[in-house]
Formats: C-alpha cells, sequence, structure tokens
C-alpha cells in the first residue's frame, strides 16, 4: 500500500484528537494486518470511496473510549458508554477522516467517507476480503491505545 495513503491519516488522527480532546497521540509501530483479525470490543467502520476504495476502523476498549469521550466533553466523567460517549466517539472518528480526506484531496486522490458505524462486543473479528490493511497505533499516556486499520483496494 503506498504511503502517501497512511500519513493523512496519521496526521489528522494526532492534529484532531489534540484539538477535539488535548491528547497528545504518539505514534506506535505501524504494520501489516492478516483478515481476518480480532479487534477491541468498540470499533467503530468508515467507509471510503472515490480514488481510494475500503474501510478505516477505529478500534479500541470500553476504558478508552470513555476516556476519549470525557476528554472530548471537557473532562465530564463517563462511567458508562451511553448514547452521548458514543456520539463523541463516532463523531471523532468522523472529524478524523474528514480531515484526511481533504489531507488527500489536496495530493489529488479525491475520496468520500460514510457515516460512521459503531459496534461494541466481545471477541469482534474484522474480515477485509482483498484487502491489505495497515495497523496504526495511537497511544495515549504511554499505555491506552486506539488503533485505526486502514483497509484499501487500489
Amino acid at each position: 500500500m503506498n504511503v502517501e495513503y497512511i500519513n493523512p491519516f496519521i496526521e489528522a488522527s494526532q492534529t484532531v484528537l489534540k484539538q477535539t480532546a488535548n491528547i497528545d497521540a504518539k505514534l506506535g509501530k505501524v504494520f501489516l494486518k492478516t483478515s481476518p483479525y480480532k479487534s477491541d470490543c468498540v470499533v467503530i467502520i468508515v467507509g471510503l470511496t472515490g480514488k481510494m476504495r475500503g474501510q478505516a476502523v477505529f478500534s479500541m476498549t470500553r476504558n478508552i473510549a470513555m476516556y476519549i469521550a470525557s476528554a472530548m466533553m471537557g473532562g465530564v466523567p463517563i462511567n458508562e458508554l451511553d448514547e452521548m460517549a458514543k456520539s463523541a466517539i463516532s463523531e471523532l472518528s468522523n472529524m478524523i477522516l474528514g480531515n484526511a480526506a481533504t489531507i488527500l484531496y489536496k495530493k489529488g486522490i479525491g475520496v468520500e467517507i460514510t457515516p460512521p458505524s459503531l459496534l461494541m462486543g466481545d471477541n469482534l473479528q474484522i474480515s477485509t476480503n482483498k484487502m491489505k490493511t495497515i495497523c496504526i497505533p495511537l497511544i495515549f499516556n504511554d499505555e491506552q491505545q486506539m488503533e485505526i486499520d486502514i483497509s484499501v483496494v487500489e
């Protein structure tokens, strides 16, 4: 997969997390995942269409989702992943991909995104048939992590 497709997602993720939640996300080691792969219990899927077709999958634990939602709401304590918290993290994924699409557009790569779909459950498994998946781990506070898996067909 072309690295110019991945860097906009990294840049957009770090920028949006800082702007909306004041979270400094450090980039972990980017790696290739084989399909099918297991995912954490909160998953947000956003489709990609246009010159780049595929999907972006945001994967995190419930605790990370609550931490991010709380930070987005100015530190309001979140004790459960209620509808407001789910809406916040879904909107975060939407903002990240909107920013990534803008960066890609400036490079001559037109991409449109679908509305985010949030899934929750234990032992989730993602299958990206005929697509390579690049995992972008984002690390907060030296231990907490969110992964963004980018699967595209060129």
